[in-house]
């Protein structure tokens, strides 16, 4: 019997490689002390509560260590929601009633709106709030300096 453990511990070994959770590395170390106790004794009802006893207990116990070791970012910031918080500036006139204005961040040329109603001029520094649909919506920075910004 101890080949099945060594067996499904390699099993789950193999799929915790293919997944980010570190949640069936503790069944493959449960499999793995399964599969000792089969030396031990022929009780496959032995070796099974070995497997879950094990495997339940490290799980408990030992994933909030690992998880606090292992940081995970809860969030990342891909594609257009990646320039929320960034600083660009205004290449032609924002106005909201219209609905025109671009804004350039990046080397990019981005849609824009403002996101208090107030029209921006050309050259005005802005800072990207949010994304609505394919629009940047921005608002007026209070700082004057236009050197930090990629244009």
């Amino acid at each position: 019997m101890w080949v099945f453990w060594l067996i499904a511990a390699g099993i789950f070994f193999i799929i915790e490689m293919a997944t980010i959770g570190f949640l069936v590395f503790w069944l493959g170390i449960g499999a793995l002390l399964a599969m000792v106790t089969s030396f031990i004794t022929d009780s496959i009802l032995i070796q099974s509560i070995v497997f879950v006893v094990t495997s339940t207990l490290l799980l408990i116990f030992t994933r909030p260590i690992v998880d606090k070791f292992i940081k995970t970012p809860k969030e990342v910031k891909t594609n257009a929601y990646s320039i929320i918080g960034k600083k660009g500036i205004v290449i032609s006139k924002i106005n909201n009633i219209e609905g025109c204005g671009q804004i350039k961040i990046d080397g990019e040329v981005w849609s824009a709106k403002s996101s208090d109603d107030e029209d921006l001029a050309e050259n005005t520094e802005v800072e990207i709030v949010e994304i609505d649909g394919v629009k940047a919506v921005v608002k007026k920075t209070t700082s004057e300096s236009k050197s930090t910004i990629n244009s």
